[in-house]
């Protein structure tokens, strides 16, 4: 049976969100949920279409930092143009390691909008009129320094050491108290050396990590993007 043609789909409102996603599945879930709940919706209908490709098999964005694999820039790409082909319109990737191949995807899909979690979380974090920024993030953010690259204050960047592992545990399904005291000391140890905002530069990260366990302000990246991706999808009037 042909496919109906994705331009043929209106939803009244709205532009079409594509999310290029599954890095990791949980937290692309995590994503999904956050657009839902962002909607005042009466009804279904009053919520945005949104195309998602979970793909879990994009290759591993903290090797490819180090030369140690390859890029996964090819793979966002052949994710971004297919969303758009199915009628995305402004494209969201609920992962913030994976921006540092956002060049693929915007030289791929040059008629969608592409919406940086980094901006969306770096916007979030300016509000509260810090000196200094503390991030939580994995090895191929803190490498390509994506965060100092887009903050207009200093970054602290936390322990990989520490974060790493945290991470790793949480993609492995671990929701467990000592991986939250992890996060939360590292947080704190930020604190201490100065930041006056965290971001959970990871989208594992606010799976475990609340702002009960922060002192400081808490943002998260993950409702960042996806308050952003709502702005850019609503079509005014």
């Amino acid at each position: 049976m042909p496919r109906l043609p994705a331009a043929d789909v209106i939803v009244p409102g709205w532009r079409t969100i594509g999310v290029i996603g599954g890095m990791g599945p949980a937290a692309t879930a995590d994503f999904l949920t956050r657009l839902v709940a962002g909607v005042d919706a009466a009804s279904d209908v009053d919520h945005p279409r949104v195309l998602v490709d979970s793909n879990p098999h994009v290759p591993d964005r903290n090797a490819a930092a180090r030369g140690e694999g390859p890029s996964p820039g090819p793979a966002l790409a052949a994710m971004a143009q297919a969303l758009v082909v199915q009628g995305a319109e402004l494209l969201a990737m609920p992962c913030n390691a994976a921006h540092g191949w956002a060049d693929a995807i915007t030289a791929a899909a040059p008629n969608a909008a592409f919406l940086s979690m980094i901006d969306a979380a770096v916007a979030e974090a300016m509000v509260q009129g810090p000196r200094r920024i503390g991030v939580l993030a994995v090895g191929a953010t803190l490498a390509l320094d994506l965060y100092g690259k887009a903050s207009p204050v200093p970054v602290l960047a936390g322990d990989l050491a520490v974060v790493q592992p945290a991470v790793n545990a949480i993609k492995a399904g671990a929701r467990d108290a000592a991986t939250r005291a992890a996060l939360a000391g590292e947080a704190a140890r930020l604190v201490a050396a100065g930041a006056d905002v965290i971001i959970a530069a990871c989208t594992e990260v606010p799976l475990l990590l609340g702002q009960a366990d922060v002192p400081v302000p808490l943002i998260d990246s993950t409702a960042a993007l996806a308050r952003a991706t709502l702005a850019a999808a609503r079509l005014s009037g």
